[in-house]
């Protein structure tokens, strides 16, 4: 048995392998995560007398390469979260941290865990591209947020206080009504420095070249204001340029999550849980394809305690002696994006209130009995996937069954 540990890195790995009592069979050698240099490890490791397992540790993006080539290469291979490999002694009390040394280390947690090292199967497109949209639009809507907070802090020495007299939402193109505003009148003086009368009359065209609903009340509204309000920043050409900058690009990133959103949906649609999962109280089209996203394949889990584990809301027990803790926190060993979804999912069940669905039920009854908030947001998590896995994972098997 030969137990090839890769220590994986960004654009290169190490490899070492070893076999039972220490045995080295190649000393560590470096890979880059080329075509020829990877088609010339898989020949290596083939050539290798007895049965051959690759190791590698789960380290975001950098194993994907390396990983995919051996598996499709025929070489059995098993992708090990890095929380293992770190906890794993090597039988030293030495601190070595070296690409070589890791290697090794790699090499050897294999063949110490060899019979309980699960084979890697490499997600398929959709799915690969359905988690890699969802990402993106975390990322798209972190800076959106970010964008409007830092638009918001210039109006407010410009125009404070003029986003909360707007509530029209997104329209499909990106544009958002007090953002358009704010990049045309971005400064009280634009306003106050007008008549009343005047000034309704060219908001109410602006209205009407824009596309959006004038108002008579509202542009009164919002004359009253920029009359009361005392400016830090002074009316002019810089001012203008970055309010106006600041609002395109809050516009343009509006309208990029908009398509990824519709093309989230569409991934999601091509898989065969859609339905199911859209069926489930607290998922709509924005949550659904999420869910789905970070979930992934959920027949990889062999029981309902892995998919709360992998997730991160499991409490592991913890007794020593006499001793049994009852107060315990979530592990948080599992998907920050996941957790991030089912929280969203948690708070649009106690936003709608279905009173039919079992997780509000329950979620209400924790909240009735005085529970913490996290408390109970956790336990309904819990609840929800107990009850997703069951669902989806049933119809997947009868769907296999038909077939």
């Amino acid at each position: 048995m030969n137990a090839v540990g890769i220590d994986v890195s960004k654009g290169k790995s190490m490899v070492a392998a070893m076999r039972p009592f220490g045995e080295v069979v190649v000393k560590p050698f470096e890979v880059r995560h080329t075509a020829s240099e990877l088609r010339k490890l898989a020949d290596y490791l083939k050539s290798l007398d007895g049965e051959t397992r690759v190791i590698m540790e789960y380290t975001g993006r950098y194993y994907q390469p390396i990983a995919r080539y051996l598996y499709e290469a025929g070489i059995f291979v098993s992708v090990v979260h890095a929380k293992l490999i770190h906890d794993y002694g090597n039988n030293s009390i030495r601190k070595v941290k070296t690409d070589r040394a890791d290697a090794v280390k790699i090499a050897n947690y294999g063949l110490t865990n060899w019979a309980f090292l699960k084979q890697y199967a490499p997600e398929d497109d959709t799915r690969l591209l359905l988690k890699t949209c969802n990402r993106q639009y975390g990322q798209y809507m972190k800076l959106k947020i970010a964008l409007k907070n830092n638009l918001i802090a210039l109006l407010d020495q410009t125009f404070p206080g003029i986003n909360t007299l707007f509530s029209s939402p997104a329209r499909p193109d990106g544009h958002e009504k007090w953002l358009d505003f704010a990049a045309k009148f971005w400064h009280c003086a634009c306003v106050s420095k007008l008549t009343k009368a005047k000034f309704i009359a060219r908001y109410n065209k602006w209205c009407t070249q824009a596309g959006y609903y004038g108002s008579d009340a509202k542009a009164a509204e919002i004359y009253e204001m920029a009359c009361r309000q005392v400016p830090t920043l002074p009316c002019n050409e810089t001012t203008k340029q970055l309010i106006a900058q600041t609002a395109k690009q809050i516009t343009t990133l509006t309208f990029t999550l908009v398509s990824v959103r519709q093309e989230m949906q569409r991934l999601a649609a091509l898989l065969p849980e859609y339905p199911v999962v859209l069926a489930m109280c607290g998922v709509g089209n924005v949550l659904g394809p999420q869910l789905i996203a970070e979930i992934g394949d959920v027949r990889r889990f062999q029981r309902k305690q892995s998919l709360i584990a992998f997730a991160g809301v499991d409490a592991p027990p913890f007794q020593s002696g006499a001793f049994e803790s009852t107060d315990r926190s979530i592990s948080k060993r599992g998907s920050p994006f996941l957790r991030k979804t089912l929280f969203m999912v948690m708070g649009s069940l106690l936003q709608n209130s279905p009173a039919g669905d079992a997780v509000f039920q329950f979620l209400d009854r924790k909240r009735a009995q005085g529970k913490h908030f996290y408390v109970y947001m956790i336990a309904g998590c819990n609840k929800f996937l107990r009850i997703y896995y069951a669902r989806v994972k049933e119809f997947l098997n009868a769907l296999n069954s038909a077939a």
